[in-house]
């Protein structure tokens, strides 16, 4: 066994002259344990609503999306699009086309995201899955267009699922200006009538501005005919979604972008990053405090074992050997500290996951979910163990090489 170790062990578990070395320890230990629990909790948590808001936005966005590097619309029978059709993984491909325009109905109005797309879109996302209503995904019936809105949006209109009059849409001709005697001039204006359904993502983004409509009515009244502004794509069963991002990028070429989920939403996932980061370098900072308890720990241990260091060179140990004494005592308080919250962590968070102990709101249906949700990644937890391990070595290195290093020329 390694001397070092050995000795180490034996300062710690064994009986100190002052009880007060005792209970320092142990709060040291207990210290590092709670700021690993806390990192355990508190990262599961940032994933489990990474993870909660990704698999709400998957109902309403395709597995990949071709879109345009520069401008806001492409040809629906460019050569690229042709290609990414034909490709062997896809499965399904979706044009569609989206612009901004202005919706009223029985007085009410809201400016809106009309989205036009083609039949098979539901075959290429989940909509279907997160419609409420009598009707179906229809989206237009010989010279009728239908209108599938948003919950919150319908709302605001005071919208039913079947409303009797056309919702009128307004959208602003190209390159016109607003002719202020009479403003209905320079918009487009048509009507869409009611499909039966309205849609709920249960994101204010979608639900509160979107209007599914078909990809020939936008066309129409944003005057972009033969025009998408991106192409929703799904592939095959079994598919790998990075080889078919990758290959496709190369047969799209430089003009197009091809984005996955988490890219699509790229803003949103990137905030929910960065807000994890704060609370990882908030709680490192935290943990970086509670190991000065190993500090005062190693400090009177150091002077306690005073007439050992002497017993322990004339046994031949050299000063090095010595310190390392100290330095793997220090070092076992980390890390059975950091073992000891990682294994705390994992049951509250295993607890959270099946009773649901902190809950968002009193009432259950309040919220999306109605506790906290919580996901825990192998690599955070290999990444709390080394970043506490790391953080509980630096700080017991230097005192523990300072204050050995006086004593042992006071020898």
């Amino acid at each position: 066994m390694n001397f070092p170790f050995y000795v180490a062990r034996r300062y710690l578990f064994s009986k100190k002259s002052h009880h007060a070395i005792n209970i320092i320890s142990m709060i040291s230990l207990l210290g590092v344990a709670l700021a690993t629990t806390a990192l355990v909790c508190v990262l599961s948590v940032f994933n489990g609503f990474h993870d909660l808001v990704a698999s709400l936005f998957t109902a309403f966005d395709p597995e990949l999306e071709m879109l345009p590097a520069e401008g806001q619309t492409f040809s629906e029978n460019a050569s690229a699009v042709k290609a990414v059709r034909q490709y062997k993984d896809v499965a399904v491909a979706s044009g569609s086309l989206q612009n901004r325009a202005l919706a009223r109905y029985d007085g009410r109005q809201a400016m809106i995201v009309l989205k036009g797309v083609e039949d098979n879109f539901g075959e290429c996302t989940d909509v279907e899955k997160i419609l409420y209503g009598n009707g179906t995904f229809i989206l237009h019936a010989d010279v009728l267009n239908y209108a599938i809105p948003g919950i919150r949006l319908a709302l605001m209109l005071n919208l039913t699922t079947d409303f009797v009059n056309p919702l009128e849409i307004y959208a602003p001709r190209p390159g016109e200006r607003v002719n202020l005697m009479d403003p209905t001039q320079s918009f487009n204006q048509d009507e869409l009538n009611s499909s039966g359904s309205v849609f709920n993502v249960n994101q204010k983004q979608y639900d509160s501005e979107y209007v599914l409509c078909a990809l020939g009515f936008a066309q129409k009244i944003f005057e972009k005919p033969g025009e998408i502004s991106s192409l929703a794509i799904k592939l095959k069963s079994g598919a790998d979604i990075e080889k078919a991002k990758r290959e496709l990028r190369a047969l799209a070429g430089p003009k197009y972008k091809i984005l996955d989920r988490y890219e699509q939403q790229e803003d949103i996932f990137r905030i929910m990053k960065v807000e994890k980061l704060m609370a990882f370098i908030f709680l490192i900072f935290i943990l970086f405090i509670a190991s000065f308890n190993i500090v005062a720990s190693l400090s009177m241990l150091i002077i306690d074992k005073r007439q050992d260091i002497g017993t322990l060179r004339d046994l031949g140990a050299n000063d090095l050997t010595i310190r390392q004494i100290f330095v793997t005592e220090g070092r076992m308080i980390s890390v059975a500290g950091a073992v000891i919250g990682l294994i705390i962590g994992l049951l509250l968070c295993w607890a959270q996951q099946q009773f649901g102990l902190l809950r968002l709101g009193q009432e259950a249906g309040t919220f999306i979910v109605d506790a906290y949700p919580v996901s825990v990644h192998a690599l955070d937890l290999v990444l709390i163990l080394g970043a506490v391990i790391a953080v509980s070595f630096i700080a017991s290195w230097y005192p523990v090489k300072y204050l050995s290093r006086r004593l042992l020329n006071k020898e």
